[in-house]
């Protein structure tokens, strides 16, 4: 089982620059991993065997009947599901249907489930890949080293005045990427309802209530324990084989199937169906907080001082007030990866530079108007 999974485990390592939130790592991280995890557990079948077993009558090789039902579906029987356990019916939803094949529900989405859950996780992965690309590694290059308190005295300073200089000379330039990582989260949250969507279709219109049911655990006969998920995975169902008998005409075999796979794929989309609603509640969160941070301009000040303490909070304002949201949000991302000490020079270094460019910009100002009144001066005397 260790070697199952040893190849997801590079998923769970830690980010040595982090771009982005904790939100939005369930989404191409944990979400991803789960999804693989799973669709690799369904085709595994040295730990959890055949996913489908055929009794049928004599004359017909099980491994034939295996691999006709699987490929051609099994069904059950929309009017034995109620119907009591040893008594009316074999198992709910198996009855004997006289080839009548009105009241049948054909389950065909076993074949499909690995290949479903796969590209899920690409689907996943997809907004991290954008905004990666877009990010362009430019985090990574503006740390300098500053992520480790152990950094020598002229390093240090060499980073930090560095830094510096280039937000000095890049300010307002950072929106471009601010509005594409709020998109690739509208895209996070676009794609886990759409994905929700896409599994109530796959399994017949029962995903969106999936969880509710089972939480409600419904009226079912004793002999089969009070879980709906037998509806939606049942774990018998019944195969019609069709060959020629001796004389040669067409004769139906009537097969009972055992899916064990379905115990496995019950326990998969139960726990997809309340991990998927929370992400999409936790996505819809994120994204009203991002809406937040772009008209209250107050909301910045608080998140960049929640990410490095050490700094001062009227420092931090005095610098924000005078970039843009794009300004912020990379000093939000330097905050998370620089040693937090260097961080709180970085803010106190732009503070000084900004008030010294505003000190010579009134400076400057005031020698114009200076000039403006000697020259005035001149011309009247002159006159």
């Amino acid at each position: 089982m260790h070697a199952l999974f040893d190849s997801l485990r590079s998923f769970i390592k830690p980010q040595s620059c982090v771009i982005d939130n904790p939100i939005y790592q369930l989404h191409y991280k944990w979400t991803v991993l789960i999804l693989l995890a799973f669709s690799v557990m369904v085709t595994a079948r040295q730990y959890f065997g055949d996913p489908i077993e055929c009794m049928g009558p004599a004359g017909v090789p099980p491994k034939l009947l295996d691999t006709f039902c699987w490929v051609h579906t099994t069904y059950s029987v929309e009017g034995a599901w109620r119907k009591r356990v040893g008594l009316d019916v074999v198992y709910p939803g198996v009855e004997n249907s006289n080839g009548v094949r009105e009241g049948r529900v054909y389950h065909t989405y076993y074949q499909w489930v690995c290949f479903v859950l796969f590209f899920q996780a690409l689907a996943f992965w997809a907004p991290r890949f954008i905004w990666k690309m877009a990010e362009g590694g430019l985090t990574r290059n503006l740390v300098l080293g500053l992520n480790s308190p152990l950094l020598n005295g002229e390093s240090r300073e060499a980073s930090i005045r560095l830094l510096t200089e280039y937000f000095t000379a890049n300010m307002h330039l950072h929106n471009g990427r601010f509005f594409t990582y709020a998109a690739t989260e509208t895209l996070n949250l676009l794609n886990v309802v759409l994905q929700m969507l896409m599994l109530d279709r796959f399994l017949g219109n029962q995903f969106s209530s999936y969880g509710t049911e089972v939480l409600k655990f419904t009226e079912w006969d004793e002999a089969v324990r009070f879980d709906p998920m037998i509806k939606i995975f049942p774990r018998m169902t019944k195969c019609d084989f069709y060959n020629f008998g001796a004389s040669g005409s067409i004769e139906r075999k009537d097969a009972l199937c055992l899916l064990p796979i379905n115990v496995l794929n019950e326990k998969i989309f139960i726990f997809l169906w309340f991990w998927l609603y929370l992400l999409a509640v936790l996505s819809a969160l994120t994204l009203l907080y991002r809406a937040l941070t772009i008209f209250i301009p107050a909301l910045r000040v608080m998140a960049l001082n929640s990410h490095c303490r050490l700094s001062n909070s009227r420092a931090i304002k005095q610098v924000l007030s005078k970039g843009s949201i794009g300004d912020w949000f990379m000093l939000d991302l330097l905050a998370k990866n620089m040693e937090a000490s260097n961080f709180k020079e970085l803010i106190v270094r732009l503070k000084e530079k900004f008030e010294t460019d505003a000190d010579a910009e009134s400076l400057d100002l005031l020698k114009d108007k200076l000039n403006l009144l000697s020259e005035k001066l001149s011309f009247m005397e002159k006159r």
